[in-house]
């Protein structure tokens, strides 16, 4: 009995001199650190596009990744240069944001903002998230694959071909929408008659500055002449000067020129100082000496339109009134 106790006592000792020397794992490094979607889209020119974080799937943090190898998902060549190309973008001093209380002028705004260099596609190594700023405009369409190293107290991990970017246009309801069209004719006595409604079109011609070039067209195109009292106000009734916050309206003989600075414009409903809620709506009325309208002679043309640009860029919008031909005089 004393001798297997020994044995028994001998055994556990050998044990514990097998455990003591084995090497003991620090944190655990999982296998299936993932993105939500494999596939992350970045719409070019936006100004802030943020991919999922990485999934970890339960590894021990602290840890970091590092995007590795970011190269043309077809070819396998190197991705192209504008991924990494610095380029001069508006933006936002840190730690401030626009406030439409107080940031009224240009002045004011531009205490906010500060132009800096930056490349289109910056990597958080502490999330795995990829951001895409303005400077996106600049990267060529395409799909591109990378990799993604793994690092935590456990050791490093190459997790290849993780995810891959699709570098994709906005469509024009990422940057533009219309809230309302609808139309009257008036006779001279005020008779209202319900017309064919304006089509509001919005077409983006550069990525650069903040501005919206307003055209209200007739059915042939032909745009009327603000400039020349073709296209007047509404009595109290808000309008394209109504919306705006920065910079005063230009007019030409063609169309009305806002610069907006900050998407999305307009910023914000207008209410009135009586409550009244009038949304993104823009009142006008074409005297009936400038225009004809099917089947209601002599009478004004009354369009009501409301939009919203979503981001910064240059845009023409144009209202275009299917049922009304522009009158020269």
């Amino acid at each position: 009995m004393k001798n297997k106790i020994n044995s028994i006592v001998i055994g556990l000792g050998l044990l514990t001199i097998v455990v003591g020397c084995s090497k003991i794992e620090n944190g655990f490094q999982s296998d299936n650190i993932r993105y939500k979607s494999n596939v992350i889209i970045a719409k070019r020119g936006m100004s802030l596009t943020m991919s999922d974080r990485i999934n970890a799937d339960g590894s021990t943090p602290p840890y970091k990744f590092e995007m590795q190898n970011l190269r043309d998902a077809e070819t396998g060549g190197p991705a192209p240069k504008e991924f990494t190309t610095d380029y001069e973008i508006l933006v936002f001093k840190q730690g401030m944001v626009f406030n439409a209380e107080t940031d009224t002028t240009v002045a004011l705004l531009d205490q906010k903002r500060e132009l800096v260099k930056k490349p289109p596609m910056e990597f958080n190594p502490v999330s795995g998230q990829l951001i895409f700023n303005r400077a996106s405009a600049n990267l060529p369409l395409g799909k591109y694959a990378f990799d993604v190293n793994f690092t935590n107290s456990r050791g490093s991990k190459l997790f290849e071909n993780l995810a891959s970017i699709e570098i994709v246009d906005p469509t024009i309801e990422d940057m533009f929408e219309v809230t309302y069209q609808a139309a009257t004719g008036s006779s001279a006595s005020e008779v209202f008659t319900t017309t064919t409604a304006p089509q509001v079109n919005c077409k983006k011609i550069s990525n650069e500055g903040a501005r919206v070039i307003l055209k209200i067209i007739d059915k042939t195109g032909k745009p009327f002449n603000p400039k020349a009292g073709e296209i007047v106000k509404r009595g109290d009734r808000p309008m394209f000067e109504s919306h705006v916050k920065f910079n005063p309206v230009i007019t030409t003989d063609t169309a009305m020129i806002c610069d907006f600075e900050v998407a999305p414009f307009p910023l914000a409903k207008l209410i009135d100082k009586a409550g009244t809620d009038w949304g993104y709506l823009n009142y006008y009325r074409i005297p009936m000496r400038f225009a004809s309208v099917d089947g209601l002679p002599n009478n004004n043309v009354n369009p009501v339109f409301g939009f919203r640009v979503k981001m910064e860029g240059t845009y023409i919008v144009e209202v275009r009134l299917p049922s009304v031909t522009r009158v020269v005089r």
